[in-house]
């Protein structure tokens, strides 16, 4: 699948933006903001993942169709970002835990999973969670935070939220575009990282959520050891 990288509507001019075509012949374009904040559009649908005001002017954005929250650690959930990009026809999905800070505000899911909220979208929650015993209070299995596996136009993309390699990400087939966090010591390093898409073989790998930690993510190595493997696309979201 071929990328190409434009300029983004005159509300988005600000912020990095790659478009992918959809398998049924339409085409989505990612909007880059930082950290593990970005969205979609599809077909005039706007879709945001983790917003944090921090991140991103969200009121000269447009608004929301359908928000996803991983989980509820403060670089994830940010009720205010929330709040600014909704309507009453805005749709939040998110993990049970920041259900808590949201109410009846949002549809909760748990990992496994599979909901159909809207017509023009699949939504599959996919465990996160650390697995290396010195991290495992991080992200907790048993907090059940959530990454998201999106249908669009028959294309299959994976938001993995916070997690390292798990038995249920390792498990997944079939993507086209994979967003896997590399923050240091949070999230995978990069033989995880690099362990985690010789797995899943997406056709294309976004590394996104790092930097502003002080342990820094070797990007460059990351790059160089997935040659031949996959596409990797790295955009700036430190």
């Amino acid at each position: 699948m071929a990328l190409s990288t434009s300029a983004g509507c005159a509300d988005r001019a600000a912020y990095p933006t790659d478009t992918l075509p959809l398998r049924d012949g339409g085409s989505v374009e990612f909007t880059f903001f930082r950290h593990a904040s970005l969205a979609l559009e599809v077909d005039g649908k706007h879709i945001y993942v983790d917003p944090v005001s921090d991140f991103a002017r969200y009121a000269e954005l447009p608004k929301a169709d359908l928000i996803l929250i991983t989980h509820s650690h403060y670089d994830h959930l940010d009720k205010a970002a929330i709040d600014t990009l909704s309507t009453p026809e805005t749709l939040v999905v998110c993990d049970h835990t920041s259900a808590e800070t949201l109410g009846n505000k949002c549809q909760t899911v748990r990992p496994g999973d599979v909901i159909r909220p809207r017509d023009w979208v699949q939504i599959e929650a996919v465990a996160a969670y650390n697995t290396s015993p010195d991290h495992l209070q991080f992200h907790p299995r048993e907090r059940e935070d959530c990454g998201y596996l999106l249908t669009l136009g028959g294309t299959r993309i994976y938001l993995a939220g916070d997690s390292e390699p798990t038995p249920e990400m390792l498990a997944l087939r079939d993507i086209d575009v994979a967003f896997l966090p590399v923050n240091q010591p949070y999230t995978m390093t990069v033989d995880q990282a690099v362990e985690a898409v010789k797995a899943i073989r997406p056709a294309i790998f976004y590394p996104y959520h790092y930097g502003q930690t002080d342990e820094k993510t070797d990007i460059d190595r990351l790059v160089r050891e997935l040659d031949g493997v996959t596409e990797v696309r790295v955009r700036p979201m430190e």
